[in-house]
């Protein structure tokens, strides 16, 4: 089972945004049976089957093992991450492009770039899992506290010039058996804390 998986597929994604099938997939984070999980869930097991083959049919869980029960046989499933992501590839048209909002004070421009990581790091992860290889990433999260805007705007423009200067010196143009990395920075209001929404004026 992978931590995360991402679903690219239009159709995968809307099985999974059914509530039960949400709930199912939920659950299968243990192998269960049909039979468990009706009773867990207080639904008739003919009726998890139904939802469990189209889970199934969208690579969503998988077969884990099966057991035989007199003349029976039980198949036990669970899912194929223990969390899912959509990828903005799955609503193909519709997805946000970065070149239609190139304004970098925009937030437009913002949740372009953050549907764009999204879809090539799924992309990634998903060609990563199939060939059984690990994925080179580096990601930094943090909170920086501004006691102004202009604090805000100098800490923007220091973190532009720093980010620049290192690409700048990394990056090889010439270097046959280099590969291009995606670099996104990128600094937006915490919504952690409602006192400091309520305190600090839109600007």
């Amino acid at each position: 089972m992978r931590d995360v998986a991402v679903i690219e597929d239009a159709a995968a994604a809307e099985a999974s945004l059914d509530p039960l099938r949400t709930r199912l997939l939920h659950e299968l984070v243990e192998p269960l049976s049909a039979a468990a999980l009706g009773q867990r869930l207080g639904l008739p097991r003919q009726k998890v089957n139904y939802h469990l083959r189209t889970l199934e049919e969208h690579g969503l869980v998988e077969l884990a093992e099966e057991r035989r029960r007199g003349n029976v046989v039980e198949r036990v499933m669970r899912a194929t991450a223990s969390s899912y992501l959509i990828s903005p590839a799955a609503l193909a048209s519709l997805r946000p492009d970065p070149r239609q909002h190139p304004d970098r004070l925009s937030a437009a421009w913002l949740l372009a770039l953050a549907g764009r990581l999204v879809e090539d790091v799924g992309a990634l992860i998903t060609g990563a899992a199939r060939e059984k290889r690990t994925l080179a990433t580096f990601a930094l999260d943090g909170e920086v506290r501004f006691a102004s805007a202009a604090d805000r705007a100098a800490f923007v423009e220091e973190l532009s010039a720093a980010a620049l200067g290192l690409a700048s010196k990394y990056h090889h143009d010439d270097a046959p058996q280099g590969r291009t990395f995606r670099l996104v920075v990128a600094v937006h209001p915490s919504t952690t804390s409602r006192a400091d929404r309520a305190a600090i004026p839109e600007e």
